[in-house]
């Protein structure tokens, strides 16, 4: 079930998850929902104080997550495959392809982030440096 695995990925990479729902999906197919595995969480050695922590999120065709926030963390989204549509606050909706980039500067409102295709699947990977205390680094909006 994606819910559990999402929960057990950002569990595993040490993170903790702020919801206003246990179930995130609820009512939503299966095939909508994002997959997401940890890559790694280090110290950075020469930033006292300071982690980063890599997520792969998988879309299926016509997948997308929940709107969310990532707290104080600066944020890398790189697109590994497929193409990726995301939108920060009130900004441009862009879509993002494999080998492309975007940022998200600290306490910005990550609006839309799914996959723009509904045949294909899309990879994307999640990069956060964030303090090292801070365990909150996705929390979505309640539905």
């Amino acid at each position: 079930m994606p819910t559990r695995k999402f929960f057990a990925a950002v569990a595993f990479a040490g993170l903790s998850l702020t919801t206003a729902s246990h179930d995130l999906f609820a009512g939503e197919p299966a095939a909508t929902r994002e997959t997401i595995t940890p890559a790694f969480s280090e110290a950075i050695a020469n930033v006292p104080g300071k982690k980063m922590t890599a997520l792969i999120v998988d879309y299926a065709p016509g997948g997308k997550s929940l709107p969310h926030r990532h707290g104080q963390a600066f944020v890398v989204g790189y697109v590994l495959s497929g193409a990726i549509r995301s939108q920060v606050n009130n900004g441009e909706k862009k879509v993002f392809h494999a080998g492309e980039h975007w940022t998200e500067k600290p306490g910005v409102h990550h609006t839309e982030s799914e996959n723009a295709s509904a045949t294909e699947p899309a990879r994307l990977l999640a990069i956060f440096v964030a303090d090292s205390k801070d365990k909150n680094l996705v929390t979505f909006d309640s539905q």
